[in-house]
């Protein structure tokens, strides 16, 4: 999974004081046409052989990767949160620790181990609250007790403590900060391996309690979800309980109401999904029937989707993270890394990425990437000169 909460806060005011958040999904589907793509502007345009061509090994727009020390545990399938201090805190996954959790320093570039989490965890989701503290919630169930439980880390004394329950979600559901200082739970998966669910739930972060609001359109599971500059909520792709693809709907905080969000031109499942600065969303990739390296943009103001070009390089399972700069890093899916330029619409080649696996992506306060997954390693992005 992805970071849900950190530089949230910190881009809130680039994006003009609304929250983002990074999350990782995506299903099979139909890849765009080679000869139609978009521009930043809408327009359809064909892409000149520059236009997605790598950039050079010593393109210092490439950025550059260095080590990130030793992690203190093998993690796949972890979450990775930017705390206000700078730090970030990587919780369970999959390997011979799913309860234990470490934060990295990125200014002493040293991990350490922190108490454990009171349940094993893995394909959970991680999102930093207004206040400081990041609630973790549901992850693999070993037994029906562990169905849908929660907790919260509180940075002020290391300390774990549960807090309430959700319906039914063992993992592969989306959970997002709301402007409200509420989290939104959506979809999911049981019990039941590849089970979907259309349930939805708000966690009061004042009270500790989650409580039902308005279900989805359309069940969802390995799906996305992205806070809107307008405060709604982007849910796209996934799957059902059926293996039949999943579009794409909105969540309105103040009616607690489901819309649907336009035709997704490509099904979405372990595919990424970015806000970028301007307000519009970048979907990344696929799960299966040729569409890996498929791309398309929502506009929220539309509610239309546009093809762009294609990734360099087939992607599943990868993930994504907005730089300062406004451009999209994506690793993983490959043991290789690319950058989107949402001012060309094109994508190009980022520096070697080493064995990292990428299945998190942390955009740190300095404007490096903190990648992690797949193993005991982890690997720091440098974009280069970032704005001030």
């Amino acid at each position: 999974m992805v970071d849900q909460g950190g530089m949230t806060q910190r881009l809130a005011a680039v994006l003009g004081g609304a929250l983002l958040v990074f999350t990782v999904s995506g299903c099979a589907g139909g890849s765009p046409s080679p000869s139609a793509f978009a521009s930043p502007s809408g327009e359809p345009t064909t892409p000149s052989p520059s236009a997605s061509a790598s950039s050079a090994p010593n393109d210092p727009a490439a950025g550059t990767w260095i080590p990130a020390g030793g992690m203190v545990a093998a993690r796949s399938n972890h979450t990775a949160t930017l705390l206000n201090d700078g730090t970030v805190l990587v919780a369970g996954g999959a390997g011979g620790a799913p309860a234990s959790a470490e934060i990295y320093d990125p200014i002493a570039g040293t991990w350490t181990a922190i108490a454990d989490m009171h349940r094993g965890r893995s394909g959970h989701t991680a999102t930093l609250l207004p206040d400081g503290r990041v609630l973790v919630v549901a992850g693999d169930c070993d037994d029906i007790n562990q169905v849908g439980s929660t907790e919260l880390y509180d940075p002020a004394n290391g300390s774990w403590t549960m807090t309430g329950s959700v319906a039914e979600s063992c993992g592969d559901h989306t959970a997002t900060l709301l402007n409200d200082g509420t989290v939104l739970l959506a979809g999911g998966s049981g019990l039941i391996p590849d089970s979907s669910f259309a349930l939805a739930e708000l966690y009061d972060p004042e009270v500790g309690r989650w409580t039902a609001t308005g279900d989805m359109i359309e069940d969802h599971h390995g799906h996305t979800a992205n806070l809107l500059l307008d405060g709604t909520v982007l849910v796209v792709g996934g799957g059902r309980s059926d293996g039949s693809p999943v579009g794409a709907e909105l969540y309105d905080p103040d009616t607690k109401t489901w819309n649907a969000a336009g035709a997704v031109l490509g099904g979405h499942h372990n595919h990424a999904a970015t806000l970028l600065l301007d307000g519009r969303v970048l979907v990344s990739g696929s799960g299966g029937g040729g569409a890996q390296v498929s791309a398309e943009l929502f506009d929220p103001d539309s509610r239309s989707w546009t093809a762009v070009a294609p990734m360099l390089e087939d992607r599943s399972g990868h993930t994504a993270a907005l730089l300062l700069d406004g451009r999209v890093l994506v690793a993983g899916g490959q043991r290789s890394a690319e950058l989107y330029d949402p001012e060309t619409g094109s994508w190009a080649a980022a520096a070697p990425a080493g064995g990292s696996a990428a299945e998190t992506a942390t955009l740190l306060d300095d404007g490096r990437v903190l990648v992690v997954g797949g193993g005991a390693g982890a690997s720091l992005f440098d974009p280069g000169d970032q704005p001030a």
